[in-house]
């Protein structure tokens, strides 16, 4: 009786805490949110103070994720306990710089994060392109984001809002209708930022909280308890200070995937077409979909793909479509990507064609952007076969969401420019893997030492030798591939006995 008693209190703790963790996450989103429709100060508490209990209300009520106390050896809770401060006082820290830009000293510097100063922001591109892409004729154009250079050889000199760098615009129009969506909201450049960091880390926390709930509960629980070391890593706080939608765009996809898994394929081919028009490599999985023959997924993903678009182009008119058109083949080369003018961005290049111009910081010939373009090529070839075998497999409940991120970290390593930001999936990959091992000594301090290895940054600008960062980069890249290994591996019956692929088994999660 003494024993089953302190088990509840255990367990009782246990859903504290981790109610506590997600409050107080959901609280900083939702003060950032409230900030930026011009509410007060305490109005924004009270509002963050609302939805944390709201939050602490359905984790306590077990609405998360079933928790297995077996689970959960003491050695995980401290892991957590700690991970879960590290998390909570990073992202405050993170919504001061936020809501206030003054206070850079709250931000993460070039030394952490992504290896960028405070100053630059991926999410100004958004803001300017949306503001602007009705009235020019190239939303694309390098003026509009840029001061005209002096000469064809220099280093693009961006134009600033405020005290942010603004950075060049880079996705498909579709994409716009999200920032276009957002600044009718907030049309105030501030206030805009303040509101896309508020969606940006709920959508991130509320993913990867939810893809806890697939796996059987054991795997579940210590998924969770490992949680915030994604959220807290120096890797998420660098991509949500930048604002990049990366992050983001995996996120939707994989809650795309758990939708579809629960029948649900109206909202999950909502969010597929979304990713896959706004960034292109969550297509790997419309593939993925074609491949195993769920039909229903595919056809409401690319049906509403193809709304997405219509509603694209009546909002922004044929010129956006004839723009990217023309740009599509610099992007795909990578030379509409200015950072890659410079030897620190290109270094911390973690794409497959961006190797090729890793070559020139060693003095050795082949890198170019043309080369770049046909090496892209022939890897979108293997990546299409890649996934065609991996969608043969018939996995079970707890490989499939190791399947579907490992899919999306193939298909992102096609981009011709992919710097830190792409390691946040690596980092979600990493804890997967680390959930579905009993959680010895061994296997959580294995876990932590790939976990501190991804979140090692080196300043891209005014940085150390260019040729260092590169080499140090490949640890990041190994560390990758590693854990691509260890998720799509071959278990037992992985592939069909017969060659017929079977319409796998969909239960609600």
């Amino acid at each position: 009786m003494r024993a089953a008693s302190t088990r509840s209190a255990s367990s009782r703790l246990l859903s504290s805490l981790i109610a506590v963790w997600l409050a107080g996450a959901f609280a900083v989103f939702a003060f950032a949110g409230a900030r930026s429709f011009g509410v007060g100060h305490w109005a924004g508490v009270l509002v963050a103070a609302a939805v944390a209990v709201c939050a602490a209300w359905v984790v306590w009520n077990g609405r998360v994720v079933p928790l297995e106390e077996r689970a959960a050896t003491p050695a995980l809770r401290v892991v957590f306990v700690l991970a879960a401060v590290l998390s909570l006082v990073q992202l405050t820290r993170l919504c001061v710089f936020v809501v206030n830009p003054a206070e850079v000293g709250y931000a993460v510097g070039p030394h952490g994060g992504l290896g960028l100063p405070p100053r630059h922001l991926c999410m100004t591109a958004y803001f300017v392109a949306a503001q602007s892409v009705r009235r020019v004729p190239n939303v694309y154009e390098y003026t509009l984001y840029a001061v005209p250079p002096e000469s064809p050889n220099a280093l693009r000199t961006p134009r600033t809002l405020g005290q942010f760098d603004v950075d060049a615009y880079e996705y498909p129009p579709p994409f716009l209708l999200l920032p276009r969506a957002v600044a009718m909201a907030t049309p105030q450049f501030l206030d805009f930022r303040m509101l896309w960091f508020a969606l940006y880390g709920a959508v991130v926390l509320a993913g990867l909280v939810a893809v806890t709930r697939t796996f059987e509960p054991a795997t579940g629980t210590r998924a969770l308890l490992l949680t915030p070391l994604v959220l807290g890593a120096e890797i998420t706080i660098g991509t949500l200070q930048a604002e990049n939608i990366q992050a983001a765009v995996v996120v939707l996809a994989m809650l795309a995937m758990l939708l579809f898994r629960g029948r649900q394929y109206a909202a999950g081919g909502a969010l597929l077409a979304f990713a896959t028009v706004s960034k292109m490599f969550p297509g790997a999985l419309i593939v993925y979909l074609a491949v195993r023959r769920e039909w229903r997924a595919l056809l409401w993903t690319l049906g509403l793909a193809c709304v997405l678009v219509g509603v694209s182009f009546l909002d922004t008119g044929r010129a956006a479509y004839s723009a990217f058109a023309h740009q599509l083949p610099r992007l795909l080369s990578g030379e509409a990507f200015p950072a890659l003018q410079r030897p620190g961005a290109i270094a911390i290049n973690l794409s497959v064609p961006g190797l090729l111009l890793k070559l020139n910081l060693f003095g050795l010939p082949g890198g170019s952007f043309t080369l770049m373009k046909l090496v892209g090529t022939i890897y979108s070839l293997i990546l299409l076969a890649a996934v065609v075998v991996i969608a043969r497999r018939r996995p079970g409940r707890d490989e499939e969401p190791l399947i579907w991120l490992a899919i999306l970290m193939l298909g992102s390593l096609r981009s011709p420019f992919l710097p830190q930001y792409g390691l946040f999936p690596v980092l979600w990959l990493l804890i997967l893997l680390a959930a579905r091992a009993a959680p010895t000594l061994q296997t959580l301090s294995l876990t932590l030492a790939a976990w501190v290895v991804l979140n090692i940054s080196l300043p891209v600008f005014n940085g150390p030798d260019p040729r260092w960062v590169a080499a140090f980069v490949l640890v990041s890249q190994g560390v990758m591939i590693a854990l691509l290994v260890l998720a799509l591996r071959r278990r037992g019956e992985s592939y069909q006995q017969s060659g017929v692929v079977m319409q796998p088994e969909l239960s609600p999660s």
